[in-house]
Order: C-alpha cells, then sequence, then structure tokens
C-alpha cells in the first residue's frame, strides 16, 4: 500500500483547517449551550 507524503505546506494547511473545524464546533456547541439555559431559564423560573 502507497503512503501519500505531505509536504510542509500540506500539512500547515490541513493543521489550520483542523483548528478552524475545532473552533466552529466549540461556538456550535457554546452556542446551544446558551439558548438551552435561556430556553429552561425561563421555563424552571
Amino acid at each position: 500500500m502507497e503512503m501519500i507524503r505531505l509536504n510542509d505546506a500540506q500539512k500547515k494547511s490541513r493543521r489550520g483547517r483542523n483548528i478552524a473545524l475545532g473552533v466552529v464546533l466549540a461556538a456550535l456547541v457554546a452556542i446551544f449551550y446558551v439558548v438551552t439555559l435561556i430556553k429552561f431559564g425561563a421555563t424552571i423560573n
């Protein structure tokens, strides 16, 4: 099986995309968390 070798520019680009994807996912989790708190906070009180 032949392995694909990435050069430094490709590794840097992939790392940047992975970091950006992680930030976007963390932001979505935070948004859902805040929305849930607001929705349930209104009904609990």
